[in-house]
């Protein structure tokens, strides 16, 4: 099986590892995760103001604090992954990424905010429930 698992390096992404790392079913040894962290882009008056070498630098960097402990983690469970990362709108990228890599599951943590904070705030998990092809499956 293969599995889109988002990363954002909140608590609740550790809880979707820990599911998954529990599950030797969904992501034993034969399986394939890919471990993705998007990350929102800077304005461009940024890019301008500090230079488009500074901007990348800074989003490399914020990749690694994110993916660098999963990594780590997912090499002492033994576990084949890749890793990476893009910039755009997270539930974009997650549903676009889920359906290019050829997933057969995404699974993410969520906040598990009730229906009056789902209505007030949206949710990046929400969204990719609603417009993912590929079946999701939320931690929290």
């Amino acid at each position: 099986m293969k599995i889109l698992l988002p990363v954002d390096g909140s608590p609740y992404t550790k809880k979707a590892l820990a599911f998954l790392v529990t599950h030797e079913q969904l992501c034993g040894p034969d399986d394939e995760l890919v471990v993705l962290n998007v990350q929102v882009p800077m304005p461009h008056r940024v890019k301008s103001m500090v230079g488009a070498s500074a901007v990348n630098s800074y989003h490399a960097q914020e990749a690694l604090r994110v993916l660098g402990p999963i990594e780590k983690f997912l090499d002492r469970h033994h576990l084949h992954y890749k890793a990476r990362w893009l910039l755009g709108s997270a539930a974009h990228e997650i549903v676009k990424a889920g359906e290019k890599e050829g997933a057969h599951m995404i699974v993410m943590g969520t906040h598990g905010h009730g229906l009056l904070g789902r209505a007030m705030m949206g949710s990046v998990a929400q969204r990719v429930v609603t417009d993912s092809p590929v079946p999701v499956l939320l931690v929290r």
